[in-house]
This record gives structure tokens, C-alpha cells and sequence, in this order.
């Protein structure tokens, strides 16, 4: 593989995207060009995530986070179509379904720039979430599709996607959590101090508008996580902003007495307390990919998944925020022994570890070649203007 420096804009907005792509941006090394839409930024929690993942500091748009999800395209879209237009890369890869993937692909669909989809054909067939719009049209103006799964794959196939533009290539989740879990003594040192026993313990996060953008919800959760922390099981929660400004707003604190409740905590340190629980109880996308690597289970709270392979291979259930979700909590917990053991020789669906190498050699394969470099100017990184 040689690309010239910065010619792959990886184009991203959210945390998870930061998390899901690091191996990738390690693969592609200085060919990388790490573009930040502002969805998800802050300096405490970014700024951590670029630290703890070792990523180059971004190019960072402005004006994006706060707006909804129409504005924060639009703003994301203006900014990018101007910095391809002054300085177009040889790629642009993008990660997944949220506002800024969209944003990254219509901006390289523009300038007719090769575009490369990692975590192509997931589908949840909820056409009520916004990311089942944002990942369809993503992948049918993508020029390479990078599916994990073979299921990711059969679902490009059912939308009758060229077959020379799909790629089975693993998820590099598995490359993140085996290299972020921190060493087994920083583990016990790290349970010991939230006070908790391997293997004794709920961790649990909940986030996503379905569960807190209302009382009913959000107030669902909560009492059932309750009900397991006042039956002798320790839950540990560290709480989304999102999360906290809904509890603050429907006034639902009395819910968290009885929790463990801590800020957002870094995302080794997630795997790290993710890897020694009894039970994990999530609505997030991620947590149903790194439990399968962790060999722990979890209840995702959620209507739908757009990634039925935890499912389907007994790491995950999916469950509604009330009665369900505790009377599952409740007898999972009950052979966590057997469960865990199961799980543990229970491979992951989501391939060998080795995705980001594949990732790379495609998007390679598929950028376009440089501009040769004028003789006046040789050592210069000129690119082929926009059309």
C-alpha cells in the first residue's frame, strides 16, 4: 500500500465513530486525513478518546453539535464540500450511520471522490431510527462497501448492489477491544475502585433518544435497574450527559439511589469493567459488537438491531425498557456461572481481527492515483482538482 500524506480524508462525528475506525487510521498511517464534523465534540471526552486511541489531532468543523439532524448535515455537508474543493483527497472513508457519515458521503459523491463505507449493510428495518436512513443511503453512493458480516453482505445483495463493490472484511471491533482491554492487574485495580467483585456485578448504559427522550421510558429503565440493585446486585451506570440532563428533566432521580452512578468513563476503562460483569444492559450499537469479544452477555434495550449476529449467537437478547427487562435480568443472572462459560467458547461473529489490514489495501485499491507533481513544485502533495 502507498498513499501519498493525507490523501484519505476519514471523515467522523461521534466517539463510537473514533473508537470503530482507530485500527483503520493506525493501517492507513500519514495517509491519513482525520476530518472532525463537531457532532460529538468536547475537549473532555474527544479530546480523551483522541488520547486514549493515539489519533491524530483533526481538522475540526464548526457550528455542527446542538443542531438537529438537517442542520447538522447541512453544516457538516457546506464545510466539507469547501475543504474537498480546495484540497481533494484520493478517498474518503466514512464509518457507520450517524449524521456525519451521511454528510462525509454526499460531499464525496459531489466531487465524485472514491468513497469507501466501513460497517456497510446494516440494516435494522426500523425505518423509525435515522440512522436506518442515513446507513441505506450511504452505502447506495458508496464505490466500496467494507461489510463485517455475512449477513451485512446478504442485506447489499437483497438491495441488488453491485457485487465488485462489496468486500467481506470483519469488523475491526475486534482489533479495538483486544488492544484498548487494559492489562488484567490495571482490571482488578480498576473494579476495586468502584468496589466491585469480577464476575458480581451490572454495568449499564443507556442513551439513545427511544429511552430518554421521554418519563415513560427513561422512568422504565431506571426502576427496573432499581429493582435489581435492591435485590443484592451491584449496578454500575455510568450515565450519558444525554442521560442525565432526562433524569434532571423528568425529575427521576429517586431512581438512582441505589445505583452506582459515575460520569462517562474513558473507553478502555469501559472494557475493562465490561469484561468482569455479570450482565451487561446497554441500548448501544457498540456494546452489542464488543460484548461477543468480550464473551460477556447483554440485554440491549431496544425496539429493534441493526446487528442480529450478537443475537443470534446467544451473547445478546433484545428486550423493551420495562417488565422484560428486569424478569431477563433477573434469570440470566441467576446461572451466570453456566452463561459465562458458554460464552467464552463462544467465538465472535464478527471476524478474525485483521479488518482494518483489509480495509486499507481496498481503500488503496480503489483511491484515485495522485497528480504528478509538477516539475516547478516536485515534493509538493498535489491531488487532481475537483471536476
Amino acid at each position: 500500500m502507498c498513499l501519498p500524506p493525507a490523501s484519505v480524508a476519514v471523515v467522523l462525528g461521534t466517539r463510537p465513530e473514533l473508537v470503530k475506525l482507530a485500527p483503520l487510521i493506525h493501517e492507513l498511517g500519514d495517509a491519513t486525513r482525520l476530518v472532525h464534523t463537531g457532532q460529538h465534540w468536547d475537549e473532555a471526552m474527544s479530546g480523551r478518546f483522541l488520547r486514549d486511541l493515539d489519533l491524530p489531532r483533526p481538522e475540526l468543523l464548526t457550528g455542527v453539535g446542538g443542531r438537529p439532524r438537517a442542520g447538522q448535515i447541512a453544516q457538516s455537508l457546506g464545510q466539507l464540500d469547501a475543504a474537498f474543493a480546495e484540497d481533494r483527497p484520493a478517498a474518503v472513508v466514512v464509518q457507520g450511520d450517524t449524521n456525519a457519515t451521511l454528510a462525509g458521503a454526499l460531499a464525496a459523491n459531489a466531487r465524485e471522490i472514491p468513497l469507501v463505507h466501513v460497517e456497510a449493510g446494516l440494516r435494522s428495518f426500523d425505518r423509525a431510527m435515522p440512522e436506518e436512513h442515513n446507513r441505506v443511503m450511504v452505502d447506495h453512493v458508496s464505490d466500496l462497501l467494507c461489510a463485517a458480516t455475512g449477513d451485512n453482505v446478504a442485506n447489499l445483495r437483497a438491495e441488488a448492489l453491485a457485487e465488485e463493490r462489496i468486500a467481506l472484511t470483519g469488523n475491526t471491533v475486534v482489533e479495538v477491544v483486544r488492544r484498548q482491554l487494559p492489562a488484567a492487574a490495571d482490571r482488578a485495580a480498576l473494579l476495586a475502585a468502584h468496589g466491585l467483585r469480577p464476575d458480581g456485578y451490572v454495568l449499564a448504559t443507556v442513551h439513545r433518544p427511544e429511552n430518554t427522550d421521554t418519563a415513560e421510558a427513561l422512568g422504565a429503565v431506571l426502576a427496573e435497574l432499581d429493582r435489581i440493585a435492591r435485590a443484592g446486585t451491584p449496578v454500575l451506570f455510568p450515565m450519558h450527559p444525554r442521560t442525565r440532563a432526562a433524569v434532571e428533566r423528568f425529575a427521576l432521580d429517586a431512581l438512582l439511589e441505589r445505583l452506582a452512578v459515575t460520569g462517562p468513563v474513558g473507553y478502555a476503562d469501559f472494557l475493562g469493567l465490561a469484561s468482569h460483569a455479570a450482565l451487561l444492559v446497554s441500548d448501544s450499537g457498540g456494546v452489542q459488537e464488543e460484548c461477543t469479544v468480550l464473551g460477556r452477555p447483554l440485554l440491549v434495550v431496544r425496539r429493534s438491531t441493526e446487528r442480529p449476529e450478537a443475537v443470534a449467537a446467544g451473547f445478546a437478547a433484545l428486550v423493551g425498557p420495562d417488565e422484560d427487562l428486569g424478569e431477563l435480568a433477573r434469570a440470566w443472572l441467576a446461572d451466570t456461572p453456566e452463561r459465562l462459560a458458554r460464552l467464552a467458547a463462544t467465538p465472535s461473529p464478527y471476524g478474525d481481527g485483521l479488518a482494518s489490514a483489509r480495509i486499507a489495501a481496498l481503500t488503496a485499491a480503489v483511491a484515485e492515483p495522485a497528480e504528478p507533481a509538477d516539475p516547478g513544485t516536485a515534493g509538493s502533495s498535489a491531488r487532481p482538482s475537483a471536476a
